[in-house]
């Protein structure tokens, strides 16, 4: 793979089937099959395919699907498949990165032999993990906000973007009026509600039960928490006084009321990559093992998922952090390692988390390119364009003046007491645990030009060895 800023990582929503894009290739002709985020399949007729950037067919697609200017920036094309998902650069050449998938698949994932025997990706045309929110929320037309709604809800849907109980019922709403149209008490539409419970919320929340459907129909017992939650949201989302010729421009506000909903959770268009980390030891002479985790990273920092209990461990904007990685030859295994500040009794110390990963390098060449795009565009966005959905019809309520998604024990909020970090590094050279006190930083990538970035403990005369 040609640079490190065609990110890859563990697919999503690409896990709902397994398909591939070239159905037959001639000496002049292809026929090719792009996906969008619905699973929508656009096919294509395409000659010298082989030669083909991922440019030239980015290009075509937008004027397949008549998409405006915008479209340039906001979406890019993808290799996906159920093992590794690659956003490709301009340059790429698809037809011959697909030809390389077994070789990326060794070097880039733990997969077995035999899956990577069998594997085979399918080219898809998805959000550009480098389009900032705030162009996003700039945006009119409807087929693009269509595109980018419906990845964001396959998201949620899947877990992906882990999301707190009454933001599930929140966003599940917009989707309820999107595909059933405007809440009607004992309508038929809404009976369906209950039957299609999947499609509005995360599995994990569709406690399936009577209560519900009792509940649209005004009797009965009461409705599952989520259920209800969903059922009370959808009867809350506003609606907009106007003709039938409105309707074009209903469905549009509802879009961007969902995408300004997601803009709130900080793992918002962040590529995924796997990757593991060592469990706090539950005893004294006892190992904890691994945990799985997914990494998030976006323009605007990086976060470690919990995999399996879909919370965040870690969340670090760019300034709170220095990084590096290892490669196989300098450790049994590819690592990145992500320093920090953090206490240790109520002292402050450097903490460092070991992340397993053969996407480590991957990892560490996003970092350095977000980096890189933050310091080129600065300032980056207005504070407030006026154009918002909060502002908008069809959005739901204002939300209160408490700040955003920091509710006692919220998903997005960092559990470092759940982590096993190193505390510290001594001198830049030796790793040491030792008690609360902390030297210069281990690695020397990090951004420390703007106020409130990473800092570091100078060092005393003493280190007290734990």
């Amino acid at each position: 793979m040609d640079g490190t800023e065609g990110s890859a990582g563990q697919p999503g929503p690409a896990e709902r089937s397994h398909r591939s894009s070239v159905s037959s290739v001639g000496p002049r002709a292809a026929d090719v099959v792009v996906y969008l985020a619905d699973d929508t399949m656009v096919p294509l007729a395409l000659e010298n395919l082989p030669a083909l950037s991922a440019h030239e067919l980015h290009r075509t697609i937008r004027e397949v699907l008549q998409l405006p200017d915008i479209a340039v920036d906001a979406f890019a094309l993808w290799l996906v498949s159920p093992l590794l998902e690659v956003q490709l650069k301009p340059k790429h050449q698809p037809y011959k990165l697909g030809r390389q998938w077994p070789e990326l698949l060794l070097r880039f994932t733990d997969a077995p032999d035999e899956d990577v025997a069998m594997d085979e990706p399918s080219l898809q045309f998805r959000r550009n993990v480098f389009f900032p929110k705030w162009r996003e929320l700039q945006i009119r037309d409807e087929d693009v906000l269509r595109l980018l709604y419906e990845e964001a809800k396959g998201n949620v849907l899947s877990a992906r973007y882990p999301c707190d109980i009454e933001d599930c019922e929140a966003l599940g709403a917009l989707v309820c009026r999107v595909q059933l149209g405007p809440y009607q008490p004992g309508h038929p539409a809404a009976c369906t509600l209950r039957e299609k419970l999947d499609s509005f919320l995360p599995a994990h929340l569709c406690k399936r039960g009577h209560g519900l459907f009792a509940a649209l129909r005004g009797r009965g017992t009461k409705a599952g928490t989520g259920e209800q939650g969903l059922l009370n949201a959808y009867r809350g989302v506003k609606e907009v006084v106007g003709g039938d010729s409105e309707h074009e421009h209903l469905l549009s506000t509802h879009y961007r009321a969902y995408l300004f909903k997601c803009h709130e959770l900080p793992f918002y268009g962040c590529a995924f990559f796997h990757g593991e980390i060592d469990k706090p030891a539950q005893s004294f002479l006892h190992r904890g093992g691994r945990k799985p985790v997914t990494l998030a990273i976006s323009l605007e920092g990086v976060h470690v998922i919990d995999s399996r209990e879909k919370h965040v461990l870690l969340g670090l904007r760019f300034q709170e952090l220095s990084w590096d990685h290892t490669s196989l030859e300098e450790e049994e295994e590819p690592v990145l390692w992500l320093e920090f500040d953090g206490e240790s009794e109520g002292m402050p110390v450097n903490k460092l988390l070991k992340i397993y990963s053969k996407q480590a390098e991957l990892m560490s060449g996003l970092i350095e390119y977000c980096i890189e795009l933050n310091q080129a565009v600065e300032p980056a966005a207005p504070q407030d364009s006026g154009s918002g959905p909060t502002s908008a019809p069809g959005s739901l309520p204002p939300p209160t003046q408490l700040p955003k998604l920091r509710r006692q024990g919220s998903v997005v909020c960092s559990r470092i007491q759940h982590l096993s970090t190193i505390d510290y590094v001594d001198d830049g050279k030796e790793i040491k645990r030792v008690k609360p006190k902390r030297t210069t930083s281990f690695f020397s990538r990090q951004l420390s030009m703007s106020q409130g970035s990473y800092s570091v403990v100078q060092p005393t005369d003493s280190l007290e060895q734990g």
